[in-house]
C-alpha cells in the first residue's frame, strides 16, 4: 500500500488473500499472521497480503474465529455516517425494487448479502425488528437504526418502533450478552405491545416478535407458499413443522378441501389456530400438536390416500458440518415416509433451511428416497429464498433455502 493510512493493519495468509480478491467478507483467525497498529476490539483494520498489497477494510473481534469482517474493498472510503447511510438507502432501494407490493412485510438487512455482517432488519408492518450478531454491528446499531428510521419514513413508511432479538447464544463468540427489547429511538414512543398483524398472500398473522422464532415469522418462504397454493385447490393437504400455519393457511386460501396442520409445539399450534380463525378458514383446517418422526409412521399404517399433499419445512436439522450426515439421515427419514404416504399422482413440497445441507446433497437425498419408497419424482419447482434474502455468488452462506414441489408418480 503506497497511500498513509491510519487504520491498524493485518498481514494475512495466501489463503485468505485468495478467499478475499474473491469477494468473501471473512477472514478466520488462522489466517492472520501479523497485526500491527493499536487496535481495540472492534475497531477498523486494513488487510493485506504478506506483499503489502490492500485487499479491504474490516472490523476486527478479537474473540470470534471470524476475526476480521470485511466491509470495503475501496481503500478511498470513509467510514462515517454518510458511508452507512448510503449502504442503507442502497439496501432499502433494492427492497423496493425487488419486492414491489410486498415492501410491508419483508427483510431489509440480510447481514453479509448487504454488507453488514451480522445484522439482520426484519420489517413486519410498522415495527423493525433487529438482530445483532457480530461486535461491529452491535457498536454502530444506535446510529444504523435511527437512520434507517429516517429514511423510512421520509419515503412514507411509517415505523412506530424497533425491537431487538439478540438472544441467541451465537453472541457469546463475540464477546457480547444475549439481548432482548425495545432499542431506543429518538422521536419513537416505546409501543407497550410486542406483537403485530402482518398481511403476507392475503393472509393475516399475529406476529409474536418477542418470543416468536428467530425475529417472530420466516419471510424468506413467502413466495413459496405461494407456489405451494397454487397446486392446493381441491386437495388433502398434510403441513408438516407448520410453526405459525403459513404454509397451511396458504394452501386453505388457494383452495384446499382439507389441511391438517402439524407442529411438536403446543403454543405454536395454537397460534396457527388462531391464525386460521382471524383468516376465516378454520372450518377446512385441523391442527395436531405431534412429533411430525412419529406421526408419519401411523399414517403409513392407515394406508395411502389420506392426504394427496405432503408439505415437509423442517427447522434445520444441521447448524455444523459435522453433523450434516446426521441431518442427512433425518431429511431423508421424513421425506421418504411422505413419499410412502402419497398415492400416485400426490404432490410433495419439501425443503431445508440449513446452509451446510448443500443444495447437491439435498438432492442426492430425495433420489435415495425416492428409490427406496420405489416411486418416481416429477419436478414442478425448484426455488430458493425470496428476493429480499439475497443470495451473493462470492459468499455461499448466504445461500441457504433449497425448496422443491414434485408430483409422485
Amino acid at each position: 500500500m503506497k497511500q498513509e493510512r491510519k487504520y491498524p493493519r493485518a498481514v494475512v495468509s495466501r489463503k485468505a488473500e485468495w478467499s478475499a480478491e474473491a469477494g468473501h467478507p471473512w477472514i478466520y483467525d488462522t489466517e492472520i499472521k501479523e497485526l500491527s497498529g493499536s487496535c481495540d476490539n472492534g475497531c477498523l483494520v486494513d488487510v493485506v497480503n504478506e506483499k503489502g498489497k490492500y485487499l479491504g477494510t474490516g472490523f476486527l473481534s478479537e474473540t470470534s474465529k471470524i476475526r476480521i469482517r470485511l466491509v470495503s474493498r475501496n481503500a478511498n472510503d470513509r467510514f462515517d455516517g454518510a458511508f452507512w447511510e448510503r449502504r442503507l438507502r442502497y439496501a432499502w432501494e433494492y427492497r423496493k425494487t425487488v419486492m414491489g407490493e410486498d415492501i410491508g412485510c419483508c427483510r431489509i438487512i440480510f447481514g453479509e448479502a448487504d454488507q453488514f455482517p451480522g445484522l439482520t432488519v426484519d420489517r413486519f408492518s410498522d415495527i423493525l425488528v433487529i438482530q445483532v450478531l457480530s461486535r461491529a454491528m452491535e457498536q454502530l446499531k444506535g446510529f444504523l437504526m435511527p437512520a434507517l428510521v429516517r429514511i423510512l419514513r421520509e419515503d412514507g413508511q411509517e415505523i412506530r418502533g424497533v425491537y431487538e432479538r439478540s438472544d441467541v447464544a451465537i453472541r457469546g463468540l463475540e464477546g457480547l450478552p444475549a439481548r432482548k427489547g425495545w432499542l431506543p429511538v429518538p422521536g419513537l414512543p416505546q409501543p407497550e405491545s410486542t406483537s403485530t398483524e402482518i398481511v403476507e398472500n392475503s393472509i393475516r398473522y399475529l406476529v409474536d416478535f418477542e418470543n416468536g422464532q428467530k425475529t417472530g415469522f420466516f419471510l424468506d418462504q413467502k413466495y413459496n407458499r405461494l407456489a405451494v397454493a397454487k397446486l392446493a385447490r381441491g386437495k388433502k393437504v398434510l403441513d408438516c413443522f407448520t410453526h405459525t400455519g403459513s404454509f397451511a393457511l396458504n394452501a386453505a386460501m388457494g383452495g384446499a378441501e382439507h389441511v391438517c396442520a402439524v407442529d411438536v409445539s403446543e403454543a405454536a399450534v395454537e397460534m396457527a389456530r388462531e391464525n386460521a380463525e382471524r383468516n376465516g378458514l378454520a372450518d377446512r383446517m385441523e391442527f395436531r400438536a405431534a412429533n411430525v418422526f412419529d406421526l408419519l409412521p401411523e399414517l403409513e399404517e392407515k394406508g395411502k390416500g389420506i392426504f394427496d399433499f405432503i408439505i415437509l419445512d423442517p427447522p434445520a436439522f444441521t447448524k455444523s458440518r459435522k453433523t450434516v450426515r446426521s441431518a442427512e439421515k433425518g431429511y431423508k427419514e421424513i421425506n421418504l415416509r411422505a413419499m410412502r404416504l402419497l398415492p400416485r399422482g400426490g404432490y410433495l413440497a419439501t425443503c431445508s433451511c440449513s446452509h451446510f445441507m448443500e443444495d447437491a446433497l439435498f438432492v442426492k437425498m430425495l433420489k435415495s428416497a425416492a428409490r427406496d419408497a420405489g416411486v418416481q419424482l416429477r419436478q414442478i419447482e425448484a426455488r430458493q429464498q425470496a428476493a429480499d434474502h439475497p443470495v451473493l455468488w462470492n459468499v455461499p452462506e448466504t445461500e441457504y433455502l433449497k425448496f422443491y414441489i414434485f408430483q409422485v408418480i
